[in-house]
């Protein structure tokens, strides 16, 4: 680790209406913004060995805090060198608080003001997770940005009680930030982010932003969004959260998305990224193309000699054919998961590259127009 470089440092270099690019410095590197992070749940990215990983363009990688507590272990990982060492992975991890599963896993939790109780889905054995084990976990993994502790409720969810979910988060964010800054030499070498909640309310997104800027974070997440209310509703929400939130800050939109979404964010003003999908899809045979996303399952590609996409720069688009991607994935050979994720992860990659160029020549709204009329013209 460079002892030179800063801990956290954010600098914006260009912008353009909303949208804006810059860098993150880090002691283990700099991210470049608008940046994707891959998702590497359980202390890897599925189908991609890391320097794949990074090949693709990747900054920073993400790992998800509930299921490494469980397996192997936060505990573990910690005496075995840290989730860097563990892994092979020697630049910034952004580790998610756990709080995502507070959601998804409802039916095996409970949920107090201390934090949740929960049934392990591997093995139903009882666990604890609240603000101050959250910040624990993160630190044992050795995690580079942590995300403070946070209940994440669906949009559908009655207005009173999405009110009083936020309104718990942020006594947990101020929870998290007391004992993020308890933890010793890991809080002077990373970072932490709060996450604002309030689901489709502009009234309460604001109270949130207002308690997290109060409290005080290195970067914001906006949450509670990609959980079901379509894009319609998600882009009506970053009309003016991202607005909420600091200007000197990064932004970091959890959970999101596909290609169209990213750029529609990025229109608004958000920094940063996540999402399963592009290893998800690669596995199941679907890949995201410049022209939009294909099903390499369907019987067209069967003798299709081209490449999956000709303005792709991937090792996987230059050496293979769909019809051989398209075998692949019909057969069920593990080699098929692994040449569709590779490429999705370097099309996201290129993609954030493209909007970050565009941002700094002035020209973002010629490309993003541009991008949806390519994408979005077989829908």
């Amino acid at each position: 680790m460079a002892s030179e470089r800063p801990r956290f440092a954010f600098t914006v270099h260009a912008t353009d209406g909303k949208a804006r690019t810059g860098e993150i410095a880090m002691r283990r590197g700099t991210i470049r913004t608008p940046a994707f992070m891959p998702v590497g749940t359980a202390a890897t990215v599925k189908a991609m060995r890391v320097e794949d990983v990074r090949a693709t363009g990747a900054d920073i990688i993400l790992g998800n805090t509930y299921h490494l507590m469980l397996r192997p272990g936060a505990e573990r990982v910690a005496r075995l060198g840290g989730l860097h060492e563990f892994m092979r992975w020697d630049r910034p991890i952004l580790t998610d608080s756990g709080g995502y599963q507070v959601m998804s896993l409802s039916e095996l939790r409970k949920l107090t003001e201390e934090g949740v109780e929960f049934r392990s889905h591997i093995d139903g054995s009882k666990h604890m997770l609240s603000p101050e084990r959250s910040m624990e976990i993160q630190r044992l993994l050795g995690s580079d940005i942590v995300m403070c502790f946070d209940e994440c409720p669906r949009a559908d969810r009655p207005v009173a009680e999405i009110e009083a979910s936020m309104e718990l988060s942020m006594r947990w964010a101020k929870r998290s930030r007391d004992a993020f800054d308890a933890g010793g030499e890991h809080a002077t070498d990373s970072a932490l982010f709060g996450i604002q909640q309030g689901a489709l309310d502009q009234s309460l997104r604001a109270r949130s932003a207002e308690a997290l800027r109060e409290i005080g974070f290195d970067g914001y997440a906006i949450g509670g969004l990609a959980v079901g209310e379509g894009q319609e509703a998600m882009f009506g929400v970053l009309d003016y959260a991202p607005g909420q939130l600091p200007d000197n800050a990064p932004r970091y939109l959890m959970g999101v998305g596909k290609p169209d979404d990213l750029v529609g964010a990025v229109e608004r003003g958000v920094d940063m990224f996540d999402c399963v999908l592009p290893t998800r899809s690669g596995r199941n045979g679907q890949a995201f193309t410049w022209n939009g996303p294909i099903n390499l399952r369907n019987a067209r590609h069967a003798e299709d000699s081209g490449p999956l996409d000709e303005r792709c720069t991937c090792p996987t688009c230059a050496k293979y054919s769909r019809a051989y991607l398209h075998h692949l994935q019909k057969s069920g050979e593990m080699l098929g998961a692994m040449l569709v994720t590779e490429h999705n992860l370097s099309f996201y990659q290129q993609l954030m590259q493209a909007m970050r160029d565009a941002i700094a020549n002035g020209n973002f709204a010629r490309f993003a127009d541009s991008f949806r009329h390519d994408y979005l013209a077989t829908r």
